[in-house]
């Protein structure tokens, strides 16, 4: 705690009045007008420049500049970087000057220009000033008296130290001191007429009753005082609408309310300006809760929507479900932390040191905090609203869904079955909400950001609350289908296919079998081109490679539930699952053989639906238009309901620029590469374009020897190759390939290697590997967060099958290259015999290099004889 050393305000008068300031006053002037605040300040700079003081002026606003004096010490901010950086940033330079310093700040009404919320000034000031408090320091505020809620000066008043109304009064500087404390006399919170450098009370009562009839006819209001700024600005953003949508206002008031409320990523403003317009915000204002950015999830959502409906040639609106969705402001995010006690922690978690430890420690308080009053009653109406029907929080962060950016997976998303009684639903949602805002503090998301530079940026979690999208049945709730589809088909697995055709990856049920890697379950995928046409080349076991159970919501156990699809089929087919549903002939008719039906020989392969329906078409048209919409390559989210007359009424989920990989032109494969000097080569069955490129390292996990070890030494071996992953550097510095049975990334050690994708991101080159041993089979995961993590970081991927009479997998051209393995992890070496690490940068004898050709759907990669050479 500081001590009460005396200071001054270089004005005698106002010193009299308030016994002087302290060590560790923070000043909260309220003004009419900047000039009046600047009186206050120039005399305060020059006496404590004059004493020797230590001056900081915190310049960030657009009025003019307040401190000149060239003693003092400037920084200038960037208020439009956000809530975090501007605060995090002051946070820091008060760290670095330490005690004793005198700040003058601009006035921080202007921060409503950038930030459009009061709530967000209260919250600068609740973190600033009890730290500016804490290093005994005396910093200058100003607020511009009418432009705030009575709350946020209520809140801002609660903090301070010291908070004066100055006013202009006839011609006459006032100062009426609010708050002084630790402090009184007898006429201190008296109003103060300025004579001279004397601060004179006014006393007599007919002044008194003079002044303050001055000051009530001054300060009239009609009631807007009472909202946040936010709310003015959508009450004058609705006056404009009902004036006339198309006039030049309308579009201004557009363009501020993007800004606003969808971000900062210019590219997503320039799509949200041409897509939606002033109607649309203000349905969006509606159904959010909070103030704020609505973050990439739900802009991505409402955009690709906002494209199909400009498209007069479909009437798309007949074949899309409608939305009811909500919106929770990146506000109440910094709100949470803040109110709750933690920003100091949130500030060490921005350190190099406390980056990856103290987020931990600050996830786990996530999950503890509680929610303002007024924030809770609009949950509650929300909740209200819903009922008991399904729900789902979905993240929508800052970061999420942007052009290069789609922290795909890295935080979470919660079904919520919403039964029980309201007391019931309300927890559970307000405890889904905790967990999401947690998720930010996640070591996969804190890796992400850090690998792609963005480890600092402003990360505000806002929240996309949906209704979802399904059909009761019996006791359990889910949707026919649900998918990812990809505008582009980077992947592809026959000559016949084209690129621009676009792929899609549906289950029956909820679509966490879609977009996460699950357990002996592989879901349909279907280039939309050739949709009948099955990727795995020489695998002929249909019933193997099929999905086995689906996702639902079982409503009676209030419970997310898998279940085995034979017991959805125990009650019959649905409408519409004759598209989904096709028998297995080789199945029947074994069961057949002995007397059995062939119910137990169904599977889901959706053939029906795309061979039979206009589905792929209604794909295809959808992810070309909203492709032609973003200019950019598109990656969706879906469901699909039959309704009662048949039709497939699709619900568009999620909408996100889709960055593919690779060079999508020709690369010459050469010829005559002999036999023995060929590790891989096969045709289709990769995603990366045409590459020609040099493997510094291979990280080869071998089947036999993995397949061995108990789920532990799985699970351990993983953390190995996590730790090797740490010593290559990032991808520019050496290329690196992972070779491995089965699924990397899978969370069942028996599907594959349960790999964190943070353990394996600095590799350049990625093969799955097909082994008979169990179910250890690449998965062609299109559209699951792996496979985002994959495009995104621009890794090569292989999917081998060495008994695919087309495809050649050599391990004998590894001969005579070092194994490095105990040499980098000589505490490991107990999985020397399950991991091998080959370096042929350094072997002297040989080098490898990985050849594709996108066009061609060829690829090869061989060993030659001389390292470096050139082909």
């Amino acid at each position: 705690m500081p001590g009460f050393t005396r200071a001054t305000s270089g004005l005698p008068g106002l010193d009299a009045v308030l016994n002087g300031l302290q060590m560790g006053d923070n000043v909260v002037l309220q003004v009419d007008d900047i000039a009046d605040y600047a009186k206050f300040v120039t005399p305060f700079v020059s006496s404590a420049l004059d004493s020797g003081r230590r001056v900081v002026y915190i310049r960030f606003a657009g009025h003019a500049e307040l401190v000149t004096d060239k003693r003092a010490k400037a920084y200038v901010l960037d208020a439009s970087r956000g809530f975090e950086a501007f605060s995090t940033e002051v946070h820091n330079i008060a760290t670095e000057e330490g005690r004793g310093v005198f700040y003058v700040f601009d006035c921080l009404s202007w921060l409503l220009e950038i930030w459009a919320t009061d709530l967000m000034i209260g919250n600068f000031f609740v973190i600033t000033c009890p730290y500016l408090f804490e290093l005994s320091t005396i910093a200058y505020f100003a607020l511009k008296r009418g432009d705030h809620s009575f709350k946020t000066v209520a809140r801002i008043r609660e903090t301070t130290q010291v908070l004066l109304d100055v006013y202009n009064s006839r011609s006459r500087l006032c100062v009426h001191p609010l708050k002084a404390w630790k402090r009184y006399s007898p006429t201190m919170f008296m109003p103060h007429i300025m004579e001279g450098e004397a601060f004179v009370p006014i006393l007599n009562s007919a002044e008194a009753a003079d002044f303050f009839s001055y000051l009530a006819d001054k300060n009239l209001s009609d009631g807007t005082r009472n909202l946040d700024y936010w709310d003015r600005i959508f009450m004058k953003a609705s006056q404009i609408q009902q004036e006339g949508p198309e006039s030049i206002e309308a579009s201004e008031m557009v363009d501020v309310l993007l800004r606003v409320m969808i971000g900062r990523e210019e590219r997503m403003l320039l799509l949200a300006e041409r897509f939606l317009a002033l109607e649309d915000l203000l349905e969006i204002r509606k159904r959010m809760i909070g103030t704020g950015f609505i973050g990439g999830k739900s802009t991505g959502m409402l955009l690709a929507r906002a494209i199909l409906r400009k498209n007069s040639a479909f009437h798309w609106n007949d074949r899309i479900e409608i939305h009811d969705s909500f919106y929770i402001g990146s506000d109440i995010f910094y709100s949470y932390i803040v109110q709750n006690g933690w920003w100091r922690m949130l500030m060490t978690q921005k350190t190099d040191e406390g980056y990856f430890e103290t987020a931990a420690e600050l996830g786990r308080k996530m999950l503890t905090g509680t929610f303002p009053d007024e924030i809770r009653e609009q949950f509650q109406l929300m909740l209200e609203y819903y009922g008991q029907a399904p729900i789902i929080v979905r993240s929508s962060s800052l970061l999420e869904d942007a052009f290069g950016n789609a922290f795909a997976g890295k935080y979470e998303s919660f079904f919520l079955v919403n039964q029980g009684s309201p007391e019931e639903r309300y927890a559970a949602f307000e405890d889904a909400v905790r967990k999401v805002y947690a998720s930010t503090m996640s070591r996969d998301a804190l890796e992400y950001r850090l690998k792609r530079g963005m480890a600092h940026h402003d990360e505000q979690m806002s929240l996309l609350v949906m209704r979802v999208s399904g059909v009761v049945r019996g006791s359990l709730f889910y949707p026919d289908m649900a998918g990812v589809g990809l505008s582009r088909n980077i992947f592809l697995w026959s000559g016949k296919m084209s690129p621009e055709a676009g792929m899609i990856r549906i289950v029956l049920g909820l679509g966490t079998r879609a977009v996460n890697r699950v357990e002996s379950d592989y879901p349909r995928i279907a280039a939309l081109d050739a949709p009948l046409v099955r990727p795995y080349s020489g695998l002929h076991e249909l019933s193997r490679y099929s999905q086995r159970q689906a996702d639902v919501l079982d409503i009676e156990r209030n419970s997310f539930e898998s279940v085995d699809l034979k017991d959805l089929l125990a009650g019959g087919y649905a409408p519409g699952w004759q598209y989904i549903f096709s028998v297995d002939p080789a199945a029947a008719e074994f069961l057949r053989s002995r007397g059995r039906g062939d119910e137990e020989a169904r599977l889901v392969t959706f053939d029906g639906l795309l061979g039979e329906t206009d589905f792929t078409e209604l794909m295809s048209g959808m992810m070309k238009e909203l492709e032609l919409g973003y200019g950019y390559p598109v990656d969706i989210e879906f469901t699909g309901n039959f309704a009662a007359d048949g039709r497939l009424m699709v619900n568009l989920l999620q909408c996100r620029p889709f960055q593919g990989t690779g060079n999508s032109g020709s690369q010459v494969i050469p010829e005559n590469i002999p036999t023995e000097n060929v590790f891989i080569r096969q045709n289709g069955n990769f995603m990366g374009g045409s590459i020609s490129r040099l493997v510094d390292r291979l990280i080869l996990v071998d089947p036999a020897a993995y397949s061995a070890l108990n789920a532990q030494g799985k699970h351990e071996a993983a953390r190995v190759i996590g730790r090797i992953n740490r010593l290559c550097g990032s991808p520019g510095e050496m290329n690196v390939m992972l070779a491995g049975p089965g699924r990397w990334g899978t969370t069942t050690p028996a599907m594959g290697v349960p790999v964190r994708f943070s353990e394996i991101n600095n590799v350049s080159f990625i093969a799955e590997v097909a082994y008979r041993h169990g179910d250890l089979v690449p998965d062609l995961s299109y559209g699951t967060h792996f496979f985002q993590d994959m495009v995104e970081m621009e890794i090569f991927y292989m999917a081998v099958y060495p008994e695919d009479g087309e495809c050649e997998y050599n391990l004998s051209v590894l001969e005579g290259v070092p194994d490095v393995m105990e040499k980098l992890l000589p505490g490991d070496s107990a999985f020397a015999d399950v991991i091998k690490v080959y370096d042929f940068g350094k072997s002297g004898c040989k080098s490898l290099r990985i050849v594709s050709d996108a066009v061609k759907s060829s690829m090869i990669c061989f060993c030659e004889e001389n390292a470096g050479a050139a082909l």
